[in-house]
């Protein structure tokens, strides 16, 4: 009996060793991987796992699914820096896809399937009436001019009469021969 106390304490310390150490390893072991986005009818794909060779970094396929085959999708370069790399398709119709990148160096930075979305049908929906009822009145009742505006119109306005009493009474007076 003795025997087993110090075997039962030291099981619980292996064990958390063990988790600690496989927590450890996982993320070093992984793979950057690719990442794979939708937008409307585009679909984009980032990584960092690439390294250019030749002035190359990849390249990218998008494959819908009765393709098999990377060479049988759509490619598309990737472009970018040594940080991240990307590559996009535009125009993609709804459905299911698979999106495939092979680095420069013929290694596979990695394999994702992403699901394109329909976009949805416009529809009509009903107008409000205006709150404030119909704004009728003299042209431009419904616009709210500001003070430059107002002053110059007065100016017109003054402008105008003025002339016209000028021409009216120069044209009551007599005329001398």
């Amino acid at each position: 009996m003795r025997n087993s106390k110090p075997l039962l304490r030291s099981g619980p310390t292996v064990a958390a060793a063990a988790a600690l150490s496989f927590a450890l390893a996982g993320p070093a072991a992984a793979a950057p991987g690719i990442s794979v986005n939708t937008s409307g009818s585009t679909v984009s794909v980032s990584t960092s796992a690439c390294t250019q060779m030749n002035g190359q970094w990849g390249t990218a396929s998008l494959l819908n699914s009765s393709q098999t085959n990377f060479s049988q999708g759509r490619q598309a370069a990737l472009t970018g820096t040594s940080a991240g790399q990307s590559a996009a398709w535009s125009n993609v119709a709804p459905g299911t896809y698979t999106v495939t990148v092979v680095c420069s160096n013929g290694t596979t930075a990695g394999t994702q399937s992403v699901i394109v979305a329909p976009s949805p049908s416009p529809s009509v929906s009903p107008t409000s009436s205006p709150s404030r009822g119909v704004m009728g009145g003299i042209g431009g009742s419904a616009t709210d001019y500001d003070t430059v505006t107002l002053v110059a119109g007065g100016v017109l306005v003054g402008t105008g009469l003025v002339a016209t009493a000028w021409y009216l009474r120069r044209r009551d007076r007599p005329r001398h021969l």
